[in-house]
Order: structure tokens, then C-alpha cells, then sequence
């Protein structure tokens, strides 16, 4: 296996350092939520109940995603931890950090199973969860919550090797379980005809494959990771700057989880067909949004290290190189979405399983919302340029808003005689309200005073 490697984010061209260092995130991001679209797809085309069976992974998500959602926010703060002292070149800290989030990650995964496995079923009774599918959905909830030990240590892995400067070894990594994955859901649903549980299977089998493949190579990276001194295997203070930097992302990942559970509980009392349109929908548009926040985080890495190092400009460059790549894919997204809502829509449930009435919720709401998808692609770059920065309270401002907007208006405009039209209305005046929000803290970053707006390549600058 070849040497891994750590990359300095703070030398070299702008535009070529970033999107090199971005672009395998942003890779693993797509792979990653197509992924996770398989199994809607397998079980949508293949299992006995088609659009049941969608329902019933969908809603089993909902709740997924909130527990995921301290992984995926600790796992944020700590790469941005990581680079920040990796940036100054103290080695030391960079190797307290990881051990101290090692710790950290063990109790954290614990208490997720703990609240998964012994709450689930109050949880999808709380989601208004349909009796059709309530015992498929439960089976798929608790084994999926089994394998969050794979899960914790697979984002911490990629989450270090990112603050390092390689992203390209979990994205190797991720397509190599990714690939598994498909075959296993094939194997399972298709020829053991294992439905809804055997998608699940396949899910933690993979997780756990990719899991060992990155912490085998994390092992090797931290090897040449050498401090001057022994390392604390824990530390306090390590730990409180964790925290500082986790809370905003976790607070982040389970506002916008629990706002899509409550979204998720009001579409559910609307019908089944609704239910089954909006899921289809609500994964391709969160497929199209997930890749611009997987290079933010790239962004905020980059931003992070080069504020440590005092290369404040290259921030400013930074932030317009994620910018064009992200309003470029959400342009490519919006035409597929636009254009082509019906073929997508049955990729994931087969015709002769599929209502005219669930067809026609899952058209309204990609053909609605993905016109905005340029506009919340702004907001993500921004909030990715603030949080490398160290403005949490702003992240966290523009991010509570854009979803505590979209829940409110739910309710709101459902219970007006708006109608599932009232959710696509939500979302696009959540996204567009909260993107005003972010772009005003990115442009008041206050380290980056003395850099002008608009600087595309700019040069390092003294300001401090």
C-alpha cells in the first residue's frame, strides 16, 4: 500500500489546491448518496410492496438521520480542529486532537445507540408512521442504528485524512463499499428476497468494510504525523475546543433532521401517495445539495488551515472556486430535474407499482424547488467560508433559519388548504431568506476586512 500522504492547503495556486482537494469530497459525497439510493431503488423496483417499501426506508431515514446526525457534526468540527493546528504546524496538537476525538466519538456512538435501539419504535410512532409498513420500517431502523460503531469511526477516519489534506483515500475507499453495496442489495432483495430487511443488511455490511479500509490507512497517515514530544491520550481542553467546534455542526445536522422528521410526520398525515412522491423527490434534490456541502467542508478545511497559517486572501479566492463549481451543478441538476422529473421519479418505483397521484407530488416538488438550487448553493459556500473562519454563531444563525422557516411554513401553509404545493413554498422561502443571511456574515468575516469582495486570485494580505 502506497505511503499516505498530508497536503498543505496554504501554498500553491488557489483554484488548483482547492478543487484537486475538494473535488474527491465531492465525489464521495455523490457516491455516498447514491448509495443510499440504492436501496430506495432495489426495494422500490424489487421488493413485494414497491412504493411500500420505499415508504418504509424513507421514513426509517428520517429517524436515521438524526442519529447519524452527531456523527456527521462531530466529525465536521474535529476535521476543522485538526486542520487548524495542522495549518500552524504543531504537530503535537494535531495528534492530542485525534486521540482526544477518539475518545470522544466511543461515549458519543454509545448514547446514539442507546437513544436508536431503545427508542425507535416510539420514534415512527411519533412520525406518524403507517401501519402497512410500520414492522419493515422498525427492522430496517434497528439494524441500520447496529452498525453506527462502523458509522462513527468511518466519518472520524475521513474527517482526520480531509483536515490532512488527502481526500482522495476515502473516496477510494467509499466507491469500493459503494460498489458492494449495490451487489449486496441485488443479492439480498432480488434473489433471497429479503426486502426491506435485506437493504439494510447490505447497508451495514458495506459500512463496516469501508470502516476498516480507512481506519487501516488512517493508522498509516498518523504515522507520519511525528510531534517533537509524547502526545496526551486525552485532553481536556482539546476536548472543550472539539466541543466548540462540533456543537454548531451537530446542532446544524439534528435541527435540519428533526425539522425533515416533523416535515416528514405532516406529509404523512396528507396520505401514503404523498408519502411516496415526496421521498423519491426529497433524495434527488438532497443528492444534488449534499455534493456543494461536501466541498464547503473542503472550503472550511482550506480556510481553517489558511487562517492559521495567515494566508487570510486565499480564503476570498477559495470561496469563489467552490462558488463557480457548485453553481455549475446545481445548473446540471436543475435541467435533469426540470426536464426529466417522470424518468427519475420511476427509477425508484416500478410504473405498474406507482399512483398517478404519487407521481404527479414528486414532480411538483422537483420541478418547484430545484429552480432555487443555485440560490441555497450560495448560502452552502458561504456557510462553509464562516465556519472555517471560526464564525459558528453566524453558520448557525443562517442555517436555524432556513430550517425553522421551512417547518413553520410546512404546518403553516398544509393547514391553510395550500396543500403539499404549501411544502415546495417552504422550502424555497427558507432557502432564499437564509441565503441573504449567510452571504451577510461571509461578507463581514472579520479577518478577511482587508481582502476586497470580489478578489479571485488574491495575494496574502496582512490584515489580522
Amino acid at each position: 500500500m502506497q505511503k499516505a500522504k498530508t497536503v498543505d492547503l496554504t501554498r500553491g495556486s488557489v483554484w488548483i489546491t482547492l478543487l484537486k482537494y475538494s473535488l474527491p469530497l465531492f465525489g464521495s459525497a455523490m457516491v455516498q448518496q447514491i448509495y443510499s439510493l440504492v436501496d430506495l431503488l432495489v426495494v422500490g423496483n424489487y421488493a413485494a410492496d414497491g412504493a411500500l417499501s420505499v415508504d418504509a426506508v424513507g421514513n426509517a431515514t428520517n429517524v436515521i438521520n438524526i442519529l447519524l446526525a452527531f456523527a456527521l457534526g462531530a466529525n465536521g468540527g474535529c476535521s476543522v480542529v485538526i486542520a487548524r493546528h495542522f495549518g500552524a504546524k504543531d504537530n503535537r496538537k494535531v495528534r492530542e486532537t485525534v486521540n482526544t476525538a477518539m475518545i470522544s466519538f466511543a461515549v458519543l456512538c454509545t448514547a446514539v445507540m442507546g437513544v436508536g435501539l431503545g427508542f425507535g419504535r416510539q420514534l415512527l410512532y411519533l412520525l406518524s408512521v403507517h401501519g402497512s409498513y410500520f414492522d419493515s420500517c422498525l427492522e430496517y431502523l434497528y439494524i441500520y442504528t447496529a452498525s453506527m460503531p462502523f458509522v462513527f469511526l468511518y466519518n472520524l477516519g475521513c474527517g482526520i485524512c480531509s483536515a490532512l489534506g488527502d481526500s482522495k483515500t476515502p473516496f477510494i475507499f467509499l466507491v469500493i463499499s459503494s460498489v458492494l453495496n449495490v451487489a449486496l442489495d441485488f443479492m439480498f432483495v432480488c434473489l433471497l428476497h429479503l426486502d426491506v430487511a435485506g437493504a439494510a443488511w447490505a447497508t451495514f455490511i458495506s459500512q463496516a468494510i469501508s470502516c476498516v479500509l480507512t481506519v487501516i490507512v488512517l493508522v498509516r497517515k498518523l504515522r507520519t504525523v511525528r510531534p517533537d514530544d509524547k502526545p496526551k491520550k486525552f485532553d481536556g481542553g482539546i476536548l472543550k475546543e472539539l466541543t466548540v467546534a462540533s456543537v454548531p455542526l451537530i446542532l446544524q445536522q439534528s435541527f435540519v433532521s428533526v425539522g425533515n422528521f416533523f416535515v416528514s410526520r405532516k406529509i404523512n398525515n396528507i396520505s401514503e401517495d404523498a408519502t411516496t412522491g415526496f421521498i423519491t423527490a426529497f433524495k434527488l434534490i438532497g443528492m444534488s445539495n449534499m455534493g456543494v456541502v461536501s466541498m464547503t467542508n473542503g472550503l472550511a478545511n482550506f480556510a481553517s488551515q489558511n487562517k492559521a497559517a495567515g494566508e487570510y486572501g486565499r480564503i476570498r479566492g477559495g470561496f469563489w472556486a467552490v462558488l463557480t463549481f457548485a453553481l455549475v451543478t446545481s445548473l446540471v441538476f436543475l435541467s435533469l430535474f426540470v426536464g426529466l422529473p417522470e424518468p427519475l421519479t420511476r427509477l425508484f418505483v416500478r410504473q405498474e407499482k406507482l399512483t398517478a397521484d404519487a407521481m404527479a407530488y414528486s414532480v411538483r416538488f422537483l420541478t418547484t424547488v430545484s429552480c432555487f438550487l443555485p440560490v441555497v448553493c450560495l448560502k452552502i459556500v458561504a456557510d462553509g467560508a464562516v465556519r472555517g473562519c471560526g464564525g459558528n454563531i453566524g453558520f448557525a444563525v443562517s442555517t436555524f433559519t432556513d430550517l425553522i422557516l421551512r417547518v413553520v411554513l410546512v404546518y403553516v401553509f398544509v393547514d391553510a388548504g395550500f396543500g403539499f404545493a404549501g411544502v415546495c413554498w417552504a422550502w424555497i422561502i427558507g432557502w432564499s431568506l437564509s441565503t441573504v443571511l449567510a452571504v451577510i456574515f461571509y461578507i463581514n468575516i472579520k479577518c478577511l476586512k482587508g481582502v476586497k469582495l470580489f478578489s479571485g486570485f488574491p495575494r496574502k494580505t496582512d490584515c489580522k
